[in-house]
């Protein structure tokens, strides 16, 4: 092997899809993901391989897998790109003060439930801080993400986003959003302090779309209360969905988050065995967590989902 040249990291281009090969584990992956043709990724890879000296995948069936040594490129080009990050945030806020436009996606729920508060609280302590909202839901989001056009992603631990070790994320907890129970306010359980799934095994059923988050976990939820739900209707829209319970079409597990002007006609309770939840966070490209304007953007809502989370469950119910 020919000894590495001083510039061998100077074509970071090469690297990204490199990054990007070894989270979406295929060159078709790849290539929709950062909307370049495959033959195009395998030539970036090709010509990465060529000028390095040395293979950086290789075949391992009728698979294209990483080589040792392009795993081991890998982790010293993550440290590349996090201080890359750090870089460029800290020359963005070199005169201490907080201005600027931060750019933040989130998943349609977050938008209503947890960031105006989030928002109102940064108006009133860095005025000169523009924030811009985005809806997005993973994978795109973190495509987003990666390429620079947001600057935080807001989502839920599911199919689709990044694990918690995953070393292009800076990763922020903001607690459990727990699903309660929606139903019609004039529902035979409607007055019960907290409701047993097991007692609307008979009702028809109103979730997300099939591989959803929230269907996933109405489906284990009455899976381990020992019953198959009646899916009746299967609606994304969180709106949609608490009209169709107040009208009588359905029950549902309904996000603490989704929770915002419910219609009259519908209560809303505690499950009474094990709450349902699914758990949500903050990401920023590693490095970019030394900024300090988005240190403030991730403590502003760290505050926020502190307190949504770890207050008390209000009782909803319709007349």
């Amino acid at each position: 092997m020919k000894p590495l040249s001083h510039d061998f990291m100077d074509d970071l281009r090469r690297l990204r899809v490199l990054r990007e090969f070894r989270e979406r584990g295929t060159v078709t992956a790849t290539a929709e993901a950062l909307h370049l043709t495959p033959s195009a990724v395998s030539q970036q890879l090709a010509g990465l391989s060529h000028d390095l000296g040395f293979p950086v995948t290789r075949k391992d069936g009728r698979r294209i897998a990483l080589t040792p040594r392009g795993e081991a490129l890998l982790g010293h080009a993550d440290t590349v790109f996090a201080q890359l990050e750090h870089a460029r945030h800290d020359l963005q806020t070199f005169d201490e003060t907080l201005r600027g436009t931060v750019r933040i996606g989130a998943f349609s729920t977050a938008l209503a439930g947890l960031l105006p508060t989030a928002l109102d609280h940064l108006a009133a302590k860095y005025p000169e801080l523009v924030v811009s909202l985005r809806q997005s839901e993973p994978p795109q989001l973190f495509d987003q993400l990666d390429a620079g056009r947001i600057d935080v992603a807001i989502a839920v631990a599911f199919d689709g986003s990044p694990t918690v070790g995953d070393p292009r994320y800076h990763r922020v907890e903001l607690g459990a959003d727990v699903l309660d129970v929606a139903v019609p306010a004039g529902h035979p359980h409607a007055g019960d302090a907290a409701i047993n799934l097991r007692d609307l095994a008979e009702d028809a059923w109103i979730t997300g779309s099939p591989g959803g988050c929230c269907a996933s976990i109405t489906g284990t939820a009455c899976a381990a209360a020992g019953f198959t739900p009646d899916i009746r209707h299967q609606v994304d829209d969180w709106l949609a969905v608490t009209q169709l319970v107040a009208h009588s079409h359905g029950v549902a597990l309904l996000p603490r988050l989704a929770q915002q002007n419910l219609p009259p006609g519908l209560t809303v309770r505690p499950v009474a065995t094990q709450q349902p939840q699914r758990h949500v966070f903050a990401a920023v490209q590693e490095g970019a967590q030394d900024s300090p304007i988005l240190q403030a953007v991730l403590e502003q809502l760290s505050a926020v989902g502190g307190t949504r989370y770890g207050g008390q469950h209000v009782d909803h119910a319709g007349n």
